[in-house]
């Protein structure tokens, strides 16, 4: 049950996180591992089969890029990556965030839970991840599954006041709010329901 009737809702990666913070945790892993070295020839494939030839799904290149993650110590490197990485939350997502703020993101669920909770974000969805596997549980986050993910989490009865992305992959979410903002660095601007 749900006390809150308004809430704002954030994506993650450059809206309230200075950068992409699964590329970050990749970059980090990489350089712990270099045995992650190997798995870049399958990736880049996959990278060319979806964004060149459009074939398959993001989830279908996301799960083979996810690979690296048999590479990592999950439980360990995560916490030591957001010591080094908290200092990207963006200074103005700091000076307005609400108790009940929503994060909807396509990056992991376990790569985001340690920021969201440090932060104090109680309502978390994301790409179900398997650690381990790097396998999905469901579709990748993105587009209309956000939509869906929030009303899967929220009764209809819950009104988004404020939404706040970088891309415009998200009008579906943005349609839902009173008030969305597409965001640009440090920048807020009015959300333009015609970009594409």
């Amino acid at each position: 049950m749900y006390d809150e009737t308004n809430v704002n809702v954030y994506d993650f990666d450059n809206t309230i996180y200075k950068g992409d913070s699964t590329a970050d945790f990749f970059i980090y892993s990489l350089k712990k591992h270099p045995e992650i070295f190997l798995t870049l020839p399958n990736t880049l494939k996959a990278f060319i089969k979806f964004y060149i030839l459009k074939k398959g799904s993001k989830t279908q290149f996301k799960e083979v890029m996810y690979r690296f993650l048999k590479c990592c110590d999950i439980e360990k490197e995560v916490p030591e990556f957001w010591e080094a990485h908290m200092k990207n939350i963006k200074k103005w997502y700091l000076d307005s965030k609400k108790e009940n703020d929503v994060v909807i993101s396509a990056s992991p669920e376990f790569l985001l839970k340690a920021p969201c909770e440090a932060l104090g974000i109680k309502y978390l969805m994301a790409s179900r991840v398997d650690p381990d596997t790097g396998l999905y549980d469901g579709e990748n986050c993105h587009g209309e599954e956000k939509v869906r993910r929030f009303y899967e989490k929220f009764p209809e009865s819950i009104r988004v006041d404020n939404f706040f992305s970088d891309s415009y992959s998200d009008t579906p979410l943005a349609r839902l709010a009173s008030e969305s903002f597409i965001v640009k660095g440090n920048k807020l601007e009015k959300w333009n329901f015609n970009q594409k």
